[in-house]
């Protein structure tokens, strides 16, 4: 297993995100960008204050003014250590004082931002209140964009993150599933992730036999059986960033027309894989996978979308879906991941991780896409 580090996160990383979000929020006609903490507060600056807490804490983002976080006094010691603290001022506030007697003078009063999709309601309302002439919007909505287009360092973390799943692959293929129940195969997938480098194990799904055929079935108490067709979906988080891959494995040799499915996915996923390339609009993708399927007659029970975007979190904008026109861009990464589910009997999907190159796409995964014989 490799113990090497990717290169670490500077300040000036995290300036140039967030001047590259506010000039982003600018083109699209918003005054800025407003941040909750969550994956967005953590892309921008490298802070990760508690999700779940009460007290205000907010990013303020715009193209013609300093960065600026808005911070709970007792909190302001752990901001100040965040590797982007220096490429943004700290404002604090303390208990009993109003948090928005800090933020409001940040904000214009008419102007229009967008907000993280997790601000807590309370806070968008008590910016409402103190700004009536206020607007806001949805960040997945006004700038889907904002975290799609990775840098080289990002691209690093990815490829490590695809390579230790792959790892793990490679590895399950080696255990017995037959007699095991799903949950045994699925703490053997977790605990393969956490030992080549995941901090996060985010889903291992497990669906055997007529399980497979619920694209996100959690595993269960179902004992494999010899004969079964076995989904495999497992991913979570490595330096901060996503694997997440699927493989269909059978116990036991296939019949004839489960191998002919399994093909089937295979040849879909390779062409949704070699469609991949700058300004190709997302649903192309999507459309070149899904033709595949649809040529066999399977069209009905490819029921998902082809792909998901993916960096610190496992999936995120952009989608590989129809109507989905955001043109691809050099640096962007996604799954590729068809499927057929036949209920009742078996699922088959096939998945892996894409950035977008120059002149085409790469693959973060590399196992075979073959269909596996287990015991």
């Amino acid at each position: 297993m490799s113990t090497n580090q990717p290169a670490p996160f500077t300040a000036d990383d995290y300036r140039a995100r967030m001047a590259r979000a506010a000039e982003s929020a600018a083109a699209a006609g918003l005054a800025g960008v407003l941040v909750a903490p969550g994956p967005d507060m953590v892309h921008l600056t490298g802070y990760a204050p508690p999700a779940d807490t009460e007290r205000l804490t907010l990013l303020v983002l715009a193209a013609d003014r300093d960065p600026v976080l808005v911070v709970p006094t007792l909190e302001a010691p752990d901001a100040e250590k965040a590797v982007g603290a220096p490429a943004l001022t700290l404002r604090d506030w303390t208990d009993g004082t109003d948090p928005y007697d800090v933020t409001a003078p940040l904000l214009d009063e008419r102007g229009r931002y967008g907000i993280s999709d997790n601000a807590w309601a309370m806070h968008l309302l008590g910016l409402q209140r103190r700004l009536p002439g206020s607007s806001y919007a949805s960040l997945t909505r006004a700038l889907p964009m904002l975290r799609a287009v990775k840098d080289a360092h990002e691209l690093a973390r990815l490829a490590a993150a695809g390579a230790a799943a792959d790892a793990a692959y490679e590895e399950i293929l080696k255990v017995r599933f037959s007699g095991r129940k799903e949950t045994d195969v699925a703490a053997d997938l977790a605990r393969l992730l956490t030992e080549h480098g995941h901090s996060q194990v985010d889903f291992t799904v497990v669906g055997s036999g007529p399980n497979g055929a619920n694209p996100h079935h959690e595993a269960g108490e179902r004992v494999i059986e010899h004969g079964d067709m076995v989904v495999l979906d497992f991913g979570g988080l490595k330096h901060g960033y996503g694997s997440d891959t699927s493989r269909t494995v059978h116990v036991g040799e296939p019949t004839a027309e489960e191998q002919r499915v399994h093909d089937i996915v295979r040849e879909a996923q390779q062409a949704g894989c070699a469609a991949v390339r700058p300004g190709v609009a997302c649903q192309e993708i999507d459309r070149a996978a899904r033709a595949v399927i649809t040529e066999f007659g399977y069209g009905d029970r490819f029921i998902h979308r082809t792909g998901h975007g993916i960096g610190v979190t496992t999936h995120e904008p952009p989608y590989m879906i129809e109507g989905e026109e955001q043109p691809l861009v050099p640096g962007m990464c996604f799954s590729v991941e068809p499927g057929i589910y036949l209920p009742g009997r078996f699922g088959v999907r096939i998945e892996d991780i894409v950035t977008v190159t120059e002149d085409g796409g790469r693959r973060l995964n590399a196992t075979a896409r073959e269909l596996a014989v287990v015991e």
